[in-house]
């Protein structure tokens, strides 16, 4: 006994569409999250708390070049009181970070470059900045995590009055 064509296309179809119904479908991986600049900060061996909470976006390439973009310029108070531009650029390696532009220190009433940041291993750890012809060294307490940045303002630039006289 002979069906009819249709009956065998009805039956194909109702095999395609279990045979679909039942292959488990292909998972595709989420991309993980990118990590965050404090995040990247650690894996070089420095601490969290040397850039601002005001960070807004970073890039890093393979060479270890960074910029790193804030909400704003601010002033953080460490040993010293230092000053952060809205961009900042360098190179990551580990332990250290140099060709460093946007960050400044306040020494003696005037404004310094920070050149380089560097960590002098093994315990206790010590962070090194460089700046003009003066080094500085700093324990590692001194670096909270996540400081909060006070933004640069009219009151700021009337209490601290040399930031324009940076050199």
């Amino acid at each position: 006994m002979i069906g009819h064509p249709k009956s065998h296309l009805g039956l194909a179809l109702i095999s395609i569409f279990l045979i679909a119904a039942s292959a488990t479908p292909l998972s595709i991986a989420p991309t993980p999250p990118k990590p965050s600049v404090y995040d990247i900060l650690t894996q070089f061996g420095l601490p969290r708390g040397l850039l601002p909470d005001s960070v807004k976006s970073y890039s890093l390439s393979e060479n270890g070049e960074f910029v790193v973009s804030l909400e704003g310029s601010c002033y953080i108070q460490f040993d010293y009181l230092v000053y952060y531009e809205a961009s900042i650029t360098g190179t990551l390696k580990y332990g250290s970070i140099t060709n460093l532009k946007g960050i400044e220190v306040q020494r003696f009433f005037l404004w310094f470059d920070v050149d380089e940041i560097k960590v002098d291993l093994p315990p206790p750890i010590v962070y090194i900045f460089w700046w003009g012809l003066s080094t500085r060294s700093s324990m590692f307490s001194s670096f909270k995590p996540f400081v909060l940045a006070a933004r640069e303002s009219l009151f700021l630039a009337v209490i601290i009055p040399n930031k324009f006289f940076r050199y």
